[in-house]
């Protein structure tokens, strides 16, 4: 098979979480996937495709990004980097060091903000050698009990080199008993709580696992005689692999050259799909479910605007992230869809040096307004979610100073008003606006003319679920919304974190 150019990848289309510059000023205010993982097996320079299906994952991690390969006669190879794929994976010189048909790849997000607070040994996948041979991991997710599993095995005696709590695995693995590496990483997992899409590889076996819930995305693909595994199909398309499936929850799948084999080896649970993946985390190209999320989050501007109609002049998306709910909330309501905010696309971290002066400018290095579109209109602003709502205040005040009549704001989620603690960067509770104030006082605290939130039930309706959602065994994961956590996060209660009272 050709093996598609590196030296000039096509960049990806632009997403909410290209927020890099944002973050370095000190302004941003999304929720943010930490991981993406990719694997592929069965092809010639199977670096080159990971690092392909990496730079299509980016949005899911942008701070660093590590590969590494297998080849029968130089063995285990990697390379890890701080930064974006087509810095650092796009060059012959270090291509070259990562040869053989088996590899995986991992991009992370931070949850410190910096990549200088960011040690290189952080940096996945995490390699381990063990007595029938080596094994490398990616992890996506979030362990809920790595600090007390962290605290065991040390106690036992292991050597933990990375802050991560995915080396729990690895350490685990290492002490199981079990007689090959897939049996290893099967009971090393059962002992892990929390939410986890793996890929793994050893000398000759890509291996794809998900949590018994499913809260993180994992799919499989074809391309020529091997196979792929990511965490969405818009990582396929940029390789020319054909999407299979989704891996199912509690799955692994272990694959070499005879083929794909599928074991179940936890207990069933109801699945609890991750819904923000929905509403924010995957790229609008990707596939979910069985559904376009584009179609998805369209979907989901209709239903608010059903919701929540109001009398106004035009429907604007807050960029990119509120584009196809402004398209959908545009076509249910009538009102004309226009770009009344401009991303400068090239914000990036070495911009500019971010002194308090340049901090002050908080996101109108971002954002611009249209100022002849806007002027004198009454204009709905759709965006997908508020977190903090700093960021929400100047992008009203920048509409204002453009000569807007009225601001609307309509937010494609439900109040955020929980942290996450399975793979999302989330801010402390207390730092959750919706956490501490009414959708009224929210409002009142943005100073816009109205403010509106999709309700629960018109987020499940528009991602398929008619009957909108069971309180009883909801169909997805919530909790940062609902607050019901579907795995406990014991090392979050250690901590001193409250849950939802059962009656609240």
């Amino acid at each position: 098979m050709e093996l598609p150019a590196l030296s000039t990848p096509q960049m990806p289309p632009a997403h909410p979480f290209d927020t890099s510059g944002l973050r370095d000023l000190g302004h941003d205010d999304k929720l943010h996937e930490e991981c993406g993982i990719f694997g592929v097996i069965g092809v010639s320079d199977a670096s080159n495709f990971v690092a392909l299906g990496l730079h299509a994952l980016q949005h899911r991690g942008q701070e660093a990004g590590g590969i590494v390969a297998h080849d029968a006669e130089q063995g285990f190879n990697n390379a890890k980097r701080f930064g974006y794929v087509r810095d650092n994976f796009t060059s012959q010189k270090v291509m070259e060091t990562l040869p053989g048909p088996l590899a995986i790849g991992h991009v992370r997000y931070s949850t410190s903000g910096s990549k200088g607070q960011t040690a290189i040994r952080d940096v996945q996948p995490f390699f381990g050698e063990f007595s029938m041979g080596g094994a490398a991991i990616a992890h996506n997710g979030n362990i809920t009990n790595a600090n007390a599993l962290r605290k065991e095995l040390i106690e036992r005696g292991s050597i933990f080199q990375s802050s991560s709590d995915s080396e729990c695995i690895i350490h685990l693995m290492a002490r199981s008993l079990q007689r090959n590496i897939p049996e290893r990483m099967e009971d090393a997992l059962r002992r892990v709580e929390g939410a986890f899409s793996v890929v793994a590889m050893t000398r000759s076996k890509l291996i794809g696992v998900r949590d018994p819930l499913g809260v993180r995305p994992l799919v499989l693909g074809k391309i020529g005689d091997g196979w792929a595994l990511s965490s969405e199909t818009c990582a396929l398309d940029i390789i020319g692999a054909e999407f299979v499936r989704e891996i199912k929850p509690g799955e692994m799948v272990v694959i070499d050259g005879k083929g794909v084999e599928s074991h179940f080896p936890f207990r069933p649970q109801p699945s609890k799909f991750c819904i923000f993946e929905h509403v924010y985390f995957s790229r609008p190209d990707s596939i979910l479910g069985g559904r376009s999320v584009y179609e998805t989050r369209e979907a989901i501007g209709r239903e608010l605007a059903k919701e929540s109609p109001v009398d106004a002049d035009l429907v604007c998306p807050v960029p990119d992230s509120g584009t196809p709910a402004a398209i959908g909330f545009s076509l249910q309501s009538g009102i004309p869809y226009a770009m009344g905010i401009i991303r400068n696309q090239y914000v990036g971290r070495t911009f500019i040096e971010p002194t308090e002066q340049i901090r002050n400018m908080g996101v109108r290095l971002k954002l611009n307004v249209n100022r002849a579109l806007i002027r004198g209109k009454r204009v709905i602003l759709v965006d997908d979610s508020v977190v903090r709502g700093t960021t929400s205040r100047k992008i009203k005040e920048m509409i204002l100073d453009a000569g807007a009549k009225e601001v609307h704001f309509r937010i494609a989620s439900p109040p955020t008003a929980w942290p996450c603690f399975y793979g999302v960067d989330t801010p402390e509770r207390d730092k959750l606006l919706a956490a501490n104030m009414s959708e009224d006082e929210m409002c009142a605290h943005l100073a816009v003319d109205s403010l509106k939130f999709i309700s629960m039930d018109g987020l499940y309706r528009a991602v398929g679920e008619s009957a909108g959602r069971n309180n009883d065994c909801p169909q997805y994961c919530d909790a940062c919304f609902s607050g019901e956590y579907p795995v406990i996060p014991s090392d979050k209660l250690d901590q001193g974190f409250e849950m939802k009272p059962a009656a609240e």
